[in-house]
């Protein structure tokens, strides 16, 4: 199966950056629809950002549009998402995760049910 390791969590300060990223051994994410989930105490799992198989195609959740980028590495096994301006509410666990390359639909968007792998998360905390 695909595993899926996150990186790049830590502390920050409202205002801040931090870039997280997602990488993979032994499998091209180019033929998988990536994305990133978050979920804080307490609170529903949300979807944050996805990005398609060329990377042509993005989303965002409302909250962070403007603020965030989701992008794939020149190197084939790695996903980013580079977050700015962060406010106390962005602080969550973060996931990487990844649609089957077999799945019959091109885009899953936010939908957390559409991805079949994820990762064990990495924490964001923002807070002075």
């Amino acid at each position: 199966q695909l595993q899926l390791v996150e990186s790049g969590g830590g502390l920050v300060q409202p205002g801040g950056s931090l870039s997280l990223s997602c990488a993979a051994s032994g499998f091209s994410l180019e033929d998988y629809v990536m994305g990133w989930f978050r979920q804080a105490p307490g609170k529903e799992r949300e979807g944050v950002s996805a990005i398609s198989k060329d990377g042509t195609i993005t989303d965002y959740a409302d909250s962070v549009k403007g603020r965030f980028t989701i992008s794939r590495g020149n190197d084939k096994f790695t996903v980013s998402l580079q977050m700015n301006s962060l406010k106390p509410e962005d602080t969550a666990v973060y996931f990487c995760v990844g649609r089957s390359r077999f799945a019959r639909n091109n885009w899953a968007g936010l939908q957390a049910d559409a991805y079949d792998y994820w990762g064990q998360g990495t924490q964001v905390t923002v807070s002075s």
